[in-house]
């Protein structure tokens, strides 16, 4: 067949973007694949197509719910009725009847802590399963940036469902990532489908600062200054409320902040509105972007240094989709490096939250594999977050030690162990901020890639001529009174 025939007829698209064709080739010669596309390269068709021309269903492990519900929107807006997220977003009663009707869903969406749940795994081994596909499989891998313990479990998932045809999908993983994603899958033999992670219509420049005051005045500078629309990234939902307050203070556009404090309706109308133009400027944390389809983005800011270079990428490819001239500058203050190592302690239990929770297995006479059913009084007691106790509760799961304090030592050294990689990566974009080479040619060189010829207007070190970035008033993006928000709402949230 003719692959961009049918792209044309199926998806009104006239050529593949770098990889695609590739990717769909391998999984269509029925090899598994780890596809490691640029983010902003439309790795949703890599599976979206096969899929069509495959016989049986298409089931997609995603790890963020409003990442899931969008996919599926945007399916449903070219056509694609029997696409469903299967997710806790849908009602007790809703997630029946999915179950129940599952045989006529093409496309089944679904979470990783869904698929570790017995009885939706006997469900979706019923399933005549064409393509099993793993989004952001970087999370698999313990040196993954954005380790999630559930997709450990994929694995053997994959298994009980027969060993499906695989394919796994990511923007960003180094070599030694990839092997772990393919070690964890149980992949014996696969085809590797990967692209250089460079995306050379973004600029990219740092910018250093004196202290938090002077970088809240560049702040608003960049807005008033750079031709929009623009998202802001802030490590803390505190201090993107603060800025998005005072951008609209001062002027600078409309504005609103994001993140996971905000309730669902909030962050699906502001999604929309950004999206639709009505926004010029997000100020958000990371939980903003993955998936958002808007190809106009003509700017990132890191207000808050990443706490990895992987995450960094992730960000800054969201600009530029439509291959047009972005910019993507981040500003750094002396300490900022602490914000990140303090928010890489709290992600993972410390030494008295361990100890409480051995101590309270020791005391009842439980063996630490017995903690079902006593969730809320552990979490009470030993003050874990929900990201801690997700942690601590699936990595005892996969610890087969013979005893408690065998148990415990193997626990321990697992978040030893996961901590100083977080505090590496953390290090290493300390170093990247004030490394005075090329900072394209070092990322580059961090995945292992190769620089591909001059870039120009390539990075701060190199020289970028900030005045192509300059909004001259003649902006592309014209806000308009948009579609009734209350209609959109409620088709969007219909199916909760």
């Amino acid at each position: 067949m003719e692959l961009e025939a049918y792209l044309k007829r199926r998806f009104q698209y006239e050529s593949f973007r770098p990889g695609q064709k590739e990717t769909i080739q391998s999984i269509l010669a029925q090899k598994d694949t780890i596809a490691m596309l640029p983010t902003g390269t439309g790795k949703s068709l890599c599976y979206q197509l096969p899929g069509y021309l495959l016989k049986g269903q298409v089931l997609i492990v995603s790890p963020l719910l409003s990442l899931m519900q969008d996919q599926v929107e945007q399916m449903m807006l070219m056509g694609e009725k029997n696409a469903v997220a299967l997710n806790s977003f849908l009602t007790p009663v809703q997630k029946l009847q999915v179950l129940s009707d599952l045989k006529k869903y093409k496309f089944v969406f679904i979470s990783p802590e869904m698929m570790g749940i017995e009885a939706i795994t006997e469900k979706l081994k019923k399933m005549e399963i064409s393509l099993f596909v793993i989004d952001e499989a970087h999370c698999i891998s313990q040196w993954g940036y954005d380790f999630r313990p559930d997709y450990l479990k994929l694995g053997s998932v994959r298994k009980k469902l027969g060993n499906p045809l695989t394919l796994a999908l990511t923007a960003t993983a180094t070599a030694e990532v990839r092997e772990d994603i393919a070690r964890h899958l149980e992949l014996k033999n696969w085809e590797e489908v990967i692209y250089s992670v460079d995306r050379p219509e973004i600029s990219i420049s740092v910018e250093q600062l004196d202290g938090s005051h002077s970088k809240l005045k560049r702040t608003i500078e960049l807005v008033k200054y750079l031709h929009g629309p623009g998202i802001i990234y802030f490590s803390s939902k505190k201090v993107a409320e603060h800025t998005a307050s005072i951008l609209r203070e001062k002027g600078a556009g409309k504005v609103m902040a994001y993140h996971g404090g905000l309730d669902q309706e909030s962050r699906i109308l502001i999604q929309q509105q950004f999206i639709h133009g009505q926004l010029d400027v997000v100020c958000a944390t990371s939980a903003f972007g993955m998936g958002i389809n808007k190809s106009n983005i003509r700017y990132i800011i890191h207000y808050h240094m990443p706490m990895q270079m992987e995450s960094y990428l992730q960000e800054i490819g969201r600009a530029a989709r439509d291959g047009k001239e972005s910019i993507a500058i981040l500003l750094y203050a002396p300490g900022d490096e602490q914000l990140a190592l303090q928010l890489a302690e709290g992600e993972l239990p410390d030494e008295a939250q361990i100890d409480r929770l051995f101590s309270w297995a020791a005391e009842n006479g439980r063996g630490i594999h017995t903690i079902s059913g006593h969730e809320e009084e552990l979490r009470q007691l030993c003050g874990f977050t929900e990201i801690q106790w997700r942690i601590a509760r699936d990595v005892l799961d996969g610890l087969h030690a013979p005893g408690i304090e065998e148990t415990k030592r193997s626990f321990t050294s697992f978040i030893s162990d996961r901590l100083e990689v977080k505090r590496s990566k953390i290090f290493k974009m300390l170093q990247w901020i004030h490394f005075s080479g090329c900072k394209r040619q070092f990322i580059l060189e961090y995945f292992g890639d190769k620089v591909q010829g001059m870039t120009q207007n390539c990075c701060s070190s190199c020289g970028i001529d900030t005045r192509r970035f300059k909004d001259t008033g003649l902006t592309e993006q014209k806000k308009d009174s948009g579609p009734d928000w209350k209609k959109q709402l409620a088709l969007l949230l219909k199916n909760e």
